[in-house]
């Protein structure tokens, strides 16, 4: 088995992978912890890398590389439908917890000035 094959074989595995297992967990939308977004941006770079590094025979004349390039661009193309969802989440959290600061700096503000009146 080429190199390449078998290198994007691997990545497609590790990415389905990613992509159910954030689906499974999450539900929909879905929101990814650190580490899934971590192994799927690592697995698409190793991906990428391997892709420039060397010539992609032309289609048909390697029918398993065909597949594995096929499945490889299902599953970035079910990344980017998932992102502006992600996305949405993401800022839907950062909001959350941008007022959950708010609420906690008050809360110091008044106990200093409290202590300050005892």
């Amino acid at each position: 088995m080429p190199l390449l094959q078998q290198n994007l074989r691997g990545s497609n595995r590790r990415i389905g992978s990613w992509l159910n297992t954030m689906l499974a967990q999450q539900g929909w939308p879905p929101v990814p912890t650190s580490e899934q977004m971590s192994g799927l941006l690592s697995e698409l770079v190793l991906a990428g890398a391997w892709l420039r590094a060397e010539p992609i025979p032309a289609k048909g004349t390697d029918p398993e590389l065909d597949d594995e390039l096929d499945r490889y661009r299902q599953n970035v193309q079910r990344l980017r439908q998932l992102l502006p969802c992600i996305h949405t989440q993401l800022l839907a959290e950062r909001a959350r917890i941008e007022a959950q600061r708010s609420r906690i700096h008050s809360a110091a503000k008044w106990a200093g000035a409290l202590r300050q009146t005892l």
